[in-house]
């Protein structure tokens, strides 16, 4: 036995706090601040190995050879499937210790998974990393996946879910050093619930802050984390920042003028492991302890957070009981996680229109086309696995209908380009694309054109199959198997010019031309004489790769312009095809790496105008034409209505795509996924970016009023289902009334001839509140198998809390006193019964503003954010007009109602100038109500990261003419208020 298995913290015996006690006090300091980067350094005096925390598995371990990919997790939790997803996460458990079998200091078992962000906007870049728009399907599913990922042992982990990215993380732009502003009840109801399941009930134990600030504070910094993750939910694990964000904070935030600064900011808010260069990491740490910026204390907190985690992951261990640590290799892959993959993409599948078209009859299907730029293609994205093999649509249906002529149109054009200066584009050594005179020119190179919108294309060499990508050379060459990587130079840019001719662009925007490069003129995006061409150029938001630069070929010449010339119609195949068939399939979508992806958010929620017309022509040509939307967020359609008779939607990845589809359109297997997004009918549905008040904006199927297109938890099946005798009641538990259970009984019929599943959802509605509440919330939902011609009775118990909402004043949640409507049906909007149901709770009282009141607890508001006090809490604003969600014509302005004030003669308040001096303007009633008074706020101005904003109180006098039941607080030039009372 070495001598420090002697030492307490290796006897798996004692209890876990004792072992730490141990480890901490055998650290010295520089050991314990090289065991706070992600690289966690060996101690080889006490044993300790190297670790390394983090690695994906969003949806299957990535990034460390062959494993088992699921589908994107937006198509996982289009399943509603909570019993699938603990198996899905199992797997990933299993097949993330096989790797950490294999090299055990490069495979760590804390892997960076699942996304919990919510999704309230369709446009942002990464909805395919989350689980939607509802705080309740996102965190039930995500707990689901957290069980399984960390197994069901009391003591020992089989691995570590990280949920990512707390919290409000939905802008690719700017999302470096941008503010996601968010008031209390969105906070509370909204963004914190979907994390709060994964921790209370799945029991995750760590999480990985976001890029973003909340209210002007940098998420790596939030008071959130301790007072909420780790105070109200004691998350017991560790916290971890984003990649790189510990420079961030002062590069891009510039929110701390030292790195020092930035590693003692985030320990002491709660943050344990810093994902930065272990270098920069160490020196900062080392540095803030110098300066007492940190002390030992803090450093030894994180310590204890991240070995309790390693300790339960079976670390410094002999016991041998560990039931983890058998785990073989073989599990990599294995047939049974290959039928996991298989029914997880069926389950996937949502239906979202049907005139009866659908299933398909294969037993009179002699021909059938498979039509579309999606139809033989499985892609991955930037968090997938490496697939072991891959079915595409096209392989599918032939495995599954053998017998059948099964034809396949990509329903692309191939092109040839040539200069307008007489020189034609063929394949020189390697595949590059060099430029020869036509009268030269034995042939012109072959490319398989795709538009995807918005000036994006892709170019693939009939000749040798492989996408024209720009090489580390700086040139390019048909040498890419597919589309993909951090940045992806498979993309060109093409715009037309007036003459008919083409300027082309590399996927960074530089102009692309000719320049000698090894004694051909080859195609090579173009810099200023004596600069250097990289493959790798970086805008400031790029990270994860670090890139270099590469000797550019020479010679450099202005921008080409380029005719395109059409060979071959892909569109005139695709109706010959159809036409000819006695169904065509048409399978259109979108690239994973291309117009939305990370730090890349989309133009638009349309699909590519190409892909469109190939849809509208292959419908026209054969009416039996299922169209299939591959893709990683919701589209708007509206050009399809009317148009194609059955729409079928399903993410993309996962190695059994194809087998899946092709039997839900054969039906061999009946559909029954959901939606878990709200697919709009276009963007002028949707508001700025920036603003995340879902309640005021009216985003999400909770507050949206206006139509949709395909409504949250909508999908149709093959049988009719039909929904009876609700019955709901109340249970108390004895202990409070918050604790009481909602009991809720509904009777399933499936009226069809076929066994299917159907997703049970409930939800609820107020008929009354003193605030505005959702229209609908969901409360719970189960995916259940109804045999054809039977009933089932479905049974659930809802936490009668879950109908609260978070009463700004008094800083709590509140269950009103109200009559509820509980709601059971097939989506949000396919209701089929409901039962009202008296809830017995409290009146939120009269706001007494005599006393202190927080300006971030108002009923309403306009024209302001919410942003960093440094003496607690959040400050409120008006919205200057360099921010993006100013409006020139719009007032800035908070309202307090219902309030139980009888007389007011003045206002005291806590302000500060931001930037500019300002006033707050006291009304009664509204804008234009009596003014009662006006507070001037002078100060310093500044900002509050340079940390000169200067907080004061003041008081001015009121004069009211009646009761003020309605006040109003005008924001005018920089004034910023923390809170107030009235006199």
């Amino acid at each position: 036995m070495k001598e420090y298995h002697q030492y307490p913290m290796w006897d798996a015996s004692l209890s876990l706090e004792e072992r730490l006690d141990d480890l901490i006090a055998r650290l010295t300091t520089e050991e314990k601040i090289r065991l706070i980067p992600t690289r966690e350094a060996a101690v080889p005096r006490l044993g300790i190995p190297a670790y390394n925390v983090g690695g994906e598995a969003a949806h299957g371990v990535a990034w460390k050879g062959e494993a088992t990919v699921f589908p994107q997790p937006l198509g996982l939790s289009s399943t509603w499937n909570t019993s699938l997803m603990r198996e899905i996460g199992s797997v990933i458990g299993d097949e993330a210790r096989a790797y950490h079998h294999r090299n055990p200091e490069v495979h760590g078992l804390t892997l960076w998974a699942p996304t919990v962000d919510l999704e309230r906007d369709p446009r942002w870049g990464r909805t395919e990393e989350g689980y939607g728009e509802d705080p309740v399907l996102t965190g039930e599913m995500s707990a689901a996946l957290v069980k399984g990922m960390q197994g069901n042992d009391p003591f020992y982990l089989k691995m570590v879910a990280t949920l990512k990215h707390f919290f409000a993380n939905n802008n690719e732009k700017d999302r470096l050093n941008c503010s996601s502003s968010i008031d209390p009840r969105n906070l509370r109801e909204y963004y914190l619930k979907a994390f709060e399941t994964p921790f209370v009930e799945g029991g995750a134990l760590s999480m990985m802050t976001a890029y973003n600030s909340i209210n002007g504070t940098p998420a790596i910094e939030s008071p959130y984390v301790n007072d909420v993750v780790k105070g109200e939910w004691a998350m017991s694990g560790f916290i971890v920042c984003d990649g790189g964000d510990l420079s961030q904070t002062v590069n891009y935030h510039g929110y701390h003028t030292s790195h020092a600064e930035s590693a003692a900011g985030a320990l002491k808010a709660g943050v344990d492991c810093l994902t930065d260069e272990v270098d920069l990491v160490v020196s900062a740490l080392e540095e803030a302890l110098d300066r007492n910026l940190l002390e030992i204390v803090d450093l030894d907190r994180a310590i204890r957070n991240i070995f309790g985690v390693r300790m339960r992951l079976g670390q410094l261990d002999q016991s041998g009981q560990n039931p983890y640590a058998s785990i073989p290799e073989s599990v990599l892959c294995a047939p049974e996680h290959a039928k996991l993959s298989y029914r997880a993409a069926a389950e996937s599948i949502v239906l979202l229109q049907n005139d009866g078209l659908l299933p398909l009859q294969p037993e009179v299907l002699q021909k059938i086309s498979v039509i579309g730029p999606l139809a033989d293609v499985v892609y991955t994205d930037w968090y997938s696995g490496t697939l072991p093999y891959r079915v595409s649509v096209l392989d599918g249906l032939r495995n599954r209908l053998p017998e059948a002529d099964v034809t396949y149109v990509d329903g692309n054009d191939r092109i040839q380009l040539k200069t307008t200066n007489g020189q034609v584009i063929t394949l020189g050594v390697e595949g590059t694309l060099v430029a020869i005179p036509e009268v030269s020119a034995p042939t012109a190179a072959e490319f398989e054109h795709q538009d995807w919108g918005w000036g994006s294309h892709t170019l693939r060499s009939v000749n040798n199959n492989r996408y024209v990508s720009l090489t580390e050379q700086g040139i390019y060459q048909a040498n890419a198997p597919e589309i993909g990587g951090w940045f992806v130079k498979e993309v060109v840019r093409i715009d037309p010019l007036t003459d008919g001719s083409n300027t082309l662009r590399s996927w960074n925007g530089t102009p692309v031309g000719l320049s000698e490069y090894q004694g051909q003129s080859a195609v090579s995006p173009l810099r200023p004489q004596g600069e250097q061409t990289t493959a790798t150029d970086t805008n400031p938001n790029d990270i994860g790769d670090s890139g270099h630069a590469s000797q550019s070929p020479g010679n450099t010449q202005i921008p080409s312009a380029f005719n395109i010339d059409i060979v071959t119609s892909g569109i005139q195949q695709a109706v010959e095809a159809a036409r000819s068939s006695q169904a065509s399939v048409v399978v259109v979508g979108n690239s994973p790496y291309i117009n939305g992806k990370e730090e890349i958010d989309r133009p638009s929620l349309l699909l590519p105008p190409s892909q469109v017309e190939l849809v509208k022509a292959v419908c026209e040509a054969n009416p039996n034409t299922v169209v299939v939307i591959m893709g990683s967020y919701p589209f708007a359609l509206q050009e399809l209505k009317g148009i194609a008779r059955a729409i079928v939607y399903m993410t993309h990845a996962g190695q059994e795509l194809g087998n899946a589809l092709a039997d839900v359109l054969l039906g061999h297997y009946a559909p029954a996924g959901r939606l878990n997004m709200t697919w709009y009918e276009d963007e002028s549905q949707l508001p700025d970016m920036m603003d995340y008040d879902i309640i005021q904006n009216g985003m999400t199927y909770m507050y949206h009023e206006g139509p949709v297109q395909y409504a949250f938890g909508h999908g149709l099946t093959y049988s009719e289902f039909e929904y009876e005798a609700i019955r709901v009641s109340r249970s108390a538990s004895g202990e409070s009334t918050t604790t009481d259970q909602l009991k809720i009984e509904v009777e399933v019929h499936n009226k069809g001839e076929r066994d299917s599943d159907e997703v049970v959802q409930i939800y609820g509605s107020s008929y009354t509140s003193r605030v505005k509440r959702a229209q609908k919330q969901l409360l719970a939902f189960r995916r259940v198998q109804v045999k054809a011609g039977t009933c089932v009775t479905i049974s659930f118990e809802v936490p009668v809390q879950k109908l609260a909402l978070w009463d700004v004043t008094r800083d709590r949640y509140c269950l009103e006193t109200a009559t509820w409507a509980i709601l059971a049906g097939r989506s949000s909007t396919d209701i089929r019964q409901s039962a009202d149901i008296e809830i017995e709770g409290e009146t939120i009282p009269d706001r007494p503003l005599h006393l202190l009141t927080f300006a971030e607890n108002y009923d309403a508001c306009a024209g302001v954010l919410l942003d960093e006090c440094l003496e607690g809490r959040s400050a409120v604003r008006a919205i200057t007009p360099e921010e993006p969600l100013y409006r020139e014509e719009q007032s800035s302005w908070i309202a307090f109602n219902h309030n139980a004030v009888q007389e007011v003669q003045g206002f005291e308040a806590r302000v500060a100038a931001f930037g500019e001096e300002g006033r707050l303007e006291i009304r009664s009633g509204g804008l234009e109500g009596e003014l009662l008074g006006v507070c001037e706020v002078s100060g310093p101005g500044g900002s509050v990261n340079g940390k000169d904003i200067k907080w004061t109180t003041v008081q001015c006098s009121l004069e009211a003419s009646h009761k003020v039941n309605e006040l109003y607080i005008v924001f005018k030039g920089g004034a910023a208020l923390r809170h107030f009372r009235l006199l």
